[in-house]
């Protein structure tokens, strides 16, 4: 018999009933140190007071009304979120599959508006952009789109790091690049900065829009607020979700006013999207990241968990072959199947999260102690000494 909840996850064997801080208690009282963060959402860690307050005192005054009426909660977190970022609007989503599908119709109806028969959208081998139709097109991987034909055309899917293919397939009907500046599911890996800013360069040149999905690496993960701040480049159309919302379902689309300008009343919506309930807990998630002196800390840890991931490395080269990633968005090169050292972890009570490219993520809450990245390390280094 099916089970009652569509089987399309192979899920550990646990459940959680609460979470403090980096820990994530199961049922049977067992604590997990959490190095997934429910794939880069709880940046603040699991039941953090003061997304807790935020959501509570929300909670006792109105929870949903409809975009049919003015929002103060949602006006409040897209003023910070223009405030903080290149944007001149945002638009507020559930998800980052819902914030994928705006940025895709934002593109289109941008060069519509032109009159210009520009449609294709070019993105990159080990893309993940979601899993709704379109965000599965954009993908474009046999393992993302098998089955789910016929696929919304209009994208073209280039290899990594081939600037010859990509300069080859530039053209005059090119819409957007759409890329991610670190690559979450498809392995942890960071594009260079220069890389970054030439694709910035290369849509100047043509007149195409870059569009940058920072729904895993933006948020502090990286160290700072969005990942492409590395490079000193701004794009013109931004999904962001996961860390924004801190644990509550949240996301959004940020644009300059010049791409979203054909993004008028009729042309998308959303029931839930934006409601009081998700923008007070998105604000004040803000409020705390978007801080000089958190993302410094961020920093700071990063460069500590890190020097301590290279001893791992060079004390199990059997198991693992390299560190990589930016900030808190780190990822284990491994030499064994990355699901194996899950596994292991899970013996040390320890959680982590399998990517693509045999690359273990580590995805911990931006706030995580110091005595917890030692912690994590040891636990580590105990679970790939179980699989030499």
């Amino acid at each position: 018999m099916m089970s009652h909840v569509l089987p399309t996850y192979n899920r550990a064997p646990i459940a959680f009933d609460r979470g403090e801080g980096t820990w994530a208690i199961a049922t049977d009282g067992t604590r997990y140190l959490d190095l997934g963060s429910g794939i880069a959402v709880n940046v603040l860690g699991h039941a953090n007071p003061d997304l807790v307050a935020a959501l509570t005192e929300q909670a006792g005054k109105i929870w949903h009304v409809s975009n049919l009426y003015q929002i103060p909660q949602q006006e409040r977190l897209a003023d910070l979120l223009v405030e903080h970022t290149f944007a001149d609007t945002a638009f507020i989503t559930n998800s980052g599959t819902e914030a994928a599908e705006l940025a895709i119709k934002m593109v289109r109806k941008y060069w519509s508006d032109l009159g210009q028969d520009r449609i294709e959208i070019l993105t990159f081998e080990g893309a993940f952009h979601g899993r709704s139709t379109g965000a599965i097109a954009a993908a474009g991987s046999e393992k993302m789109t098998k089955g789910f034909g016929p696929l919304m055309p209009g994208f073209r899917t280039l290899p990594w790091g081939d600037h010859d293919a990509l300069r080859a397939a530039v053209g005059d009907r090119t819409a957007a690049i759409m890329i991610e500046p670190v690559q979450g599911e498809g392995g942890i890996r960071p594009l260079p900065d220069m890389c970054l800013r030439g694709l910035r360069e290369l849509c100047d040149q043509h007149g195409a829009l870059l569009v940058l999905d920072e729904v895993q690496c933006g948020m502090g993960r990286t160290g700072r607020l969005f990942a492409h701040e590395h490079a000193g480049i701004a794009p013109d159309i931004m999904m962001v979700a996961k860390g924004i919302g801190g644990g509550f379902p949240l996301g959004a689309v940020l644009a300059t006013e010049k791409a979203a300008a054909g993004m008028v009343a009729g042309t998308h919506g959303s029931t839930y999207g934006g409601n009081p309930l998700a923008c007070a807990v998105g604000a004040r998630v803000m409020e705390i990241v978007a801080n000089d002196a958190f993302l410094a800390e961020v920093n700071r840890k990063a460069a500590l968990f890190r020097q301590r991931l290279e001893g791992l490395v060079a004390a199990h080269p059997d198991v693992f072959e390299t560190v990589r990633g930016q900030g808190l968005m780190l990822g284990l090169k491994c030499k064994v199947a990355p699901t194996d050292v899950v596994k292991a972890g899970y013996a040390q009570h320890l959680l982590t999260v399998p990517a693509a490219d045999n690359t273990l993520r580590l995805l911990p809450p931006l706030n995580i102690a110091d005595d917890e990245i030692a912690e994590a390390v040891a636990r580590l280094d105990r679970a790939a000494a179980s699989l030499a």
